[in-house]
């Protein structure tokens, strides 16, 4: 409470108070149950964020009527079914301590899909087209408004006999409450378009109507964007105006300011924001509307640490803050943080590859430092090992980390032996990437998982069979990682060919125009062709794959595709290297089946993949010792699959 004596400080919403101002808020989990309820694995998974310390907790968005089922995951509250599952989730939270909101939801026009893979009719508060997704939405009738709003009434009346002490509007990312708001969308000639007065009438109506159905023993609040930021959305102006109005007519007991839309691709970046963009960028907008209003305000934004939140809400900028993804990370962050524990907190990197990454590939959301969120029901606080061994674990990446200190957490007598001078293994080459810097706080954060477990580490140390029976472990974990794959490209021995790890480490010099050979459609490529672009390089991309960055989650591709664009970056997509001279690249169209030729290129990156290092598994062949492997020396993937495994494992032992 010293260090942080806003954050940890206690406020009250409308009825309700919480006792700190740190906020979970509504996020999809892709953890719901059939038909939308709510299940064990989400409750399990909220639970342990209550446990953490978290203030508030606000429940992912729940459809409150059939056209607003956006996803084949939301939650559902439009029908008394949902009850049950909020009176457990509810009883979790709050035996925690914490204090439980829930979103109730329309998308409008937002429609990602179905649940029998056909198009759906999406309503809006116009027939204005949604950029993102394609949909042509149908405009609503009076009488649709006027149903609509019932069901937003409904929906929150059943989540109050679930338990829920607030209930929040979600009018933020474009969704149908700013679809009339902006007068952007919103070309309505009638009582519900027009004047801004007219385009703030339906979340005002929608507002009354859950007021009137609550009482006043709920707190009710809103979510909404200060900014689109794709500049044909929501105005700055449109957004603010609704704030200070709605506060005026006494019908928000809080707000819940963010950035973003997710009608547009620009817009959709800022709905989790990735590590490019700067930590709490949003705080302006949250101290616009603090500034209008006199009830609390809530800003979210890549905040990721207490120090930060801290000097937000003590600035005036906010009254709590949003900290979703720093939760996932670390749900004991807000514990931490009240014990002035800062250095044991686990800090988000805003990589989105597990969290988001996951909502995206329709799986239930993790974290790749924390592989424990959201499977809570099998990994959280794993028990003491019945029998304590002797454990070496060889390679000191991330998978080898994570495998010693959970290891050592069980009560295991671990060594970690790292071969080189540093403890990280890739990541140490993903963060030299653009904008990819903070890559490297997965080092920084399973480093101190490791003095916190008491694991011994030895580095400049190779493990080979002598070593093994000289240590006499009862187990190995191998982790010994990947290398750059082999290239055989038909004229590489006359042409100059590097591998991305010899540029990333400064070990070759490139020419003035430079080729990048992507194979994966990943980070490596597209990063290595922005940092030779920034050197001032003429650069050429080619992958092998439909688009760039096609095995990075849609926010961070598109902004990829910006970067290249804004760099001057030449792109060959479907493109295969098969050849090189001195002065040209050979590409294949794998489609057209037909050349490229690219003349002029001085070097050829290549970003082709990686092979196992796997040789320590046959070197101990036949040794009296339990062995695993884990990670790239497994098959390479990412540092998500080395982590999980690792935790896995050292679980199992």
């Amino acid at each position: 409470m010293a260090q942080f004596p806003n954050l940890m400080a206690p406020y009250t919403i409308g009825p309700v108070t919480i006792r700190n101002r740190i906020v979970s808020t509504g996020h999809d989990t892709g953890m719901s149950e059939h038909g939308g309820l709510i299940g064990d694995q989400l409750i399990a998974y909220q639970e342990a964020r209550a446990r953490g310390g978290a203030g508030l907790i606000v429940l992912q968005v729940a459809a409150i009527s059939p056209d607003a089922f956006y996803t084949s995951h939301i939650l559902q509250a439009m029908d008394d079914s949902c009850i049950p599952g909020y009176a457990r989730i509810t009883e979790a939270i709050k035996g925690q301590g914490a204090t439980v909101f829930g979103q109730i939801f329309h998308p409008g026009r937002e429609m990602l899909g179905s649940a029998d893979g056909t198009l759906g009719i999406s309503w809006s508060s116009s027939t204005v087209a949604n950029e993102r997704y394609h949909v042509k939405p149908r405009a609503m009738t009076t009488e649709v408004i006027a149903k609509t709003i019932r069901d937003y009434a409904d929906a929150a009346e059943r989540l109050k006999k679930g338990g829920i002490q607030g209930i929040e509007i979600v009018a933020s990312h474009g969704y149908l409450p700013a679809q009339f708001l902006s007068l952007n969308i919103n070309r309505r000639t009638d009582g519900y378009g027009g004047s801004i007065e007219n385009r703030l009438r339906f979340f005002r109506e929608v507002l009354e109507a859950v007021r009137e159905r609550v009482g006043p023993e709920i707190a009710v609040g809103a979510r909404i964007s200060g900014e689109d930021r794709d500049g044909i959305g929501l105005e700055p102006d449109e957004s603010l105006y609704a704030c200070v109005e709605l506060n005026k007519a006494g019908l928000v007991d809080y707000l819940s300011v963010v950035a973003g839309s997710s009608a547009t691709r620009p817009g959709s970046f800022h709905i989790v924001p990735p590590m490019m963009q700067e930590t709490g960028y949003t705080a302006p907008l949250g101290r616009a509307v603090k500034d209008q209003v006199d009830v609390p305000v809530m800003v979210t934004g890549r905040i990721n640490q207490p120090q930060m939140a801290e000097e937000i809400i003590g600035r005036g900028d906010a009254d709590a803050c949003g900290m979703t993804r720093s939760l996932i990370a670390d749900p004991e962050m807000p514990n931490k943080a009240g014990a002035g524990r800062v250095d044991d907190i686990r800090a988000c990197i805003a990589c989105n590859q597990a969290c988001i990454g996951h909502f995206f590939m329709g799986a239930a959301i993790s974290c790749i430092q924390h592989p424990e969120t959201g499977r809570e029901r099998e990994y959280d606080n794993p028990a003491p090992a019945a029998t304590p061994r002797k454990v070496l674990v060889a390679g000191g990446g991330p998978g080898g980390m994570k495998a010693a200190a959970v290891a050592a957490v069980r009560g295991h007598d671990v060594t970690l032996f790292e071969a080189g001078v540093q403890l990280g293994g890739q990541a140490l080459l993903a963060q030299l990437l653009p904008s990819r810097a903070e890559f490297g706080g997965i080092v920084t954060n399973l480093t101190r998982e490791l003095e916190l477990a008491g694991v011994t580490v030895r580095r400049n140390t190779r493990v080979d069979r002598t070593l093994v029976q000289t240590e006499k472990p009862d187990v190995v974990v191998i982790a010994t990682g990947a290398e750059p794959a082999a290239t055989e490209i038909e004229g590489q021995d006359e042409a100059h060919v590097v591998n991305a790890w010899q540029v990333l480490k400064g070990e070759v010099n490139v020419g003035q125009s430079v080729m990048v050979a992507d194979f994966r459609c990943d980070w490596i490529g597209l990063g290595l062709a922005e940092k030779l672009a920034l050197d001032g390089c003429q650069v050429q991309l080619a992958f092998n794959g439909s688009q760039l960055g096609e095995n990075l989650m849609q926010y961070l591709r598109d902004h990829a595709a910006g970067r290249m664009f804004d760099l001057g970056v030449t792109l060959h997509s479907y493109a295969r290297v098969f050849g090189v001279d001195s002065d040209a690249v050979y590409l294949e169209h794998v489609m057209a089946q037909k050349p490229i030729v690219c003349e002029g290129v001085d070097t050829l990156v290549t970003a082709l993949g990686h092979e196992s290092v796997a040789n320590l598994e046959q070197d101990l062949a036949g040794l009296d010792v339990e062995l695993h492997m884990i990670g790239d020396c497994l098959a390479p993937r990412t540092a998500e699959e080395a982590i999980l495994e690792g935790m896995k494992v050292a679980v199992a032992l």
